[in-house]
């Protein structure tokens, strides 16, 4: 199963997502983001993000 899984780097995710690494980093720290350690570094699981974006989406309404 792992080896479906694609992982992304705090960078890649920030990049992926738009926002500062700093803000992926607090993600993961705060459990809304989960992840993997390797080492001293973080790696994000594609989906996870994708999953992420989808929840925390809102759809903008135009209300005159």
């Amino acid at each position: 199963m792992l080896n479906e899984v694609a992982f992304l780097t705090v960078a890649e995710a920030a990049s992926v997502m738009r926002v500062h690494k700093m803000t992926v980093y607090r993600l993961v720290h705060s459990g809304h983001l989960p992840a993997i350690r390797v080492g001293r570094s973080f790696r994000v699981p594609q989906q996870a993000v994708r999953e992420y974006l989808g929840e925390t989406y809102i759809e903008s309404t135009d209300q005159q």
